[in-house]
């Protein structure tokens, strides 16, 4: 259901905001089948681990002395700090640490990072509310459907427009998330999502900035708004998606509702969530493992590397293509640095190779420098092909897909659990952050959510 802009504003006719509110309004906690909650808990606990971490980055330092100046009812706890704040400060600010690190997680049909703005918000209201982790629970899997449906409805025009879709999409699925925790009818819903559409904003020139994490914040505190709004009777357009000058009108030349209201194949957009466990923008993913792998089959001294060609998709060119990063923020965008660090041997998982040392570090320079990037139209997203070769002559290869998503959910929780330990335990200490790993566990039988919340700040 694809037209030009001047058609479609005339002659679109689907409800698709009501419908997409009715799915998240109707959506309950006992209908979940047991691996979709699982990716939930997974889902929280990958969260909290970033968010521990982000929680002491400058960024949310200033955003903090800016909070307390402002004051506001202490009622939700700050993550990583032994203080709490208003509902919105504290969706605000815990939004900004999920995503101060970009090492949160991504969903390739909403088009960026489902958690970030949708887990702030709930926590936030969730505790001022009384709420369970059950609710919790239904709630995040409202606004990730959510999420995901909208991103469908806008894609690829709404990104290749310049919008940050974690900004934009991002602040339907918190609203939605919220309206379902507070029990809001579809009706109800569908004006949160118009409140909601009203705010939806976000830049993609801002990546490599403060503002790429400040998205997150406040699609999270934006969503929260609406939805508080919506429950006290406050008024919208209930079909901000598709009317004349709502959102896909303004904001995406793609207007697709077939693919917004389509079950995806695996029955949940939830099943297709990708954590990161490379602490860079996701677009590096696949390069990255490309990289190791080659590193891994063939040993190699640094200064035998000729000229690494990277193959990726051509959108990576206005998403993660800064050439010559100078800042520890801008290397996480940084295609050339990123694959340098890997053929190099770093662990591109520990965030403290994205520093200001190594974006100067000359044996890593001269590597960045051997690096070419070929942007390929029409390459699917997530796959990256490297191709190294050496001074004498002999040529390594690799090619890898990052958009899969993992099948063994064992194995994936494995993966999360020693991710969470390296982010939380500076934080929280080994004990206290292996208690809150258990509470995430037990999420749905928790109750009330605070239970889960005073683990997530240092004793």
């Amino acid at each position: 259901m694809k037209a030009e802009r001047s058609i479609r504003s005339d002659e679109r006719q689907a409800p698709v905001t009501l419908e997409i509110a009715s799915r998240a309004a109707g959506l309950r906690y006992a209908e979940l089948p047991e691996d979709i909650r699982r990716r939930v808990r997974q889902c929280l606990l990958d969260w909290l681990g970033v968010t521990l971490a982000g929680a002491a980055e400058e960024v949310s330092r200033i955003l903090l002395a800016e909070a307390e100046e402002q004051g506001g009812r202490p009622v939700a706890t700050l993550i990583g700090r032994a203080i709490k704040a208003s509902t919105q400060q504290a969706a605000l600010l815990n939004g900004v640490a999920s995503h101060a690190l970009d090492y949160d997680d991504v969903n390739i049909t909403m088009g960026g990072h489902p958690t970030v703005p949708i887990m702030p918000a709930l926590l936030a209201l969730g505790e001022t509310e009384g709420a369970s982790g059950a609710d919790l629970i239904a709630a995040f899997v409202a606004g990730y459907e959510t999420a995901c449906r909208i991103g469908a409805l806008v894609a690829p025009g709404h990104y290749l427009q310049g919008f940050h879709a974690t900004a934009t999409v991002g602040t339907f699925g918190a609203a939605a998330a919220c309206a379902r925790l507070l029990k809001l009818d579809a009706a109800q819903t569908a004006t949160a999502l118009g409140i909601a559409g009203t705010q939806a904003a976000g830049l993609k020139s801002m990546f490599g900035t403060m503002c790429k994490p400040l998205h997150a914040g406040k699609a999270a505190q934006n969503g929260l708004l609406a939805a508080n709004l919506a429950a006290r009777g406050f008024s919208a357009r209930s079909d901000v998606l598709e009317c004349a000058q709502g959102f896909a009108d303004t904001q995406s030349r793609d207007f697709d509702v077939d693919a917004a209201l389509a079950e995806p194949a695996s029955g949940w957009h939830l099943r297709n969530n990708l954590f990161k466990y490379h602490a860079a923008c996701y677009l590096t993913h696949a390069p990255i493992e490309c990289a190791r792998t080659i590193r891994q089959r063939a040993g190699f001294e640094l200064q035998a590397v000729r000229q690494v060609i990277v193959c990726v998709d051509a959108g990576a060119a206005k998403v993660c293509h800064i050439p010559e990063p100078r800042t520890g923020l801008e290397a996480k965008f940084s295609l050339r640095l990123t694959m340098a660090m890997a053929l190099a041997g770093l662990d591109t998982a520990s965030l403290e190779i994205y520093s200001e040392r190594n974006t100067t570090d000359p044996a890593l320079v001269r590597l960045r420098d051997t690096i070419a990037i070929e942007f390929k139209p029409d390459w699917p997203h997530t796959l990256a092909e490297v191709r190294v070769t050496l001074n004498n002559g002999q040529v390594l290869q690799a090619r890898h897909d990052s958009g899969v998503p993992a099948s063994d959910l064992d194995a994936q929780q494995q993966r999360l659990d020693a991710k969470f330990m390296s982010l939380a335990e500076p934080m929280l200490g080994r004990s206290q952050s292996e208690r809150l790993a258990v509470a995430v566990a037990a999420l749905d039988r928790v109750g009330p959510l605070s239970e889960l919340t005073r683990l997530a700040v240092p004793a």
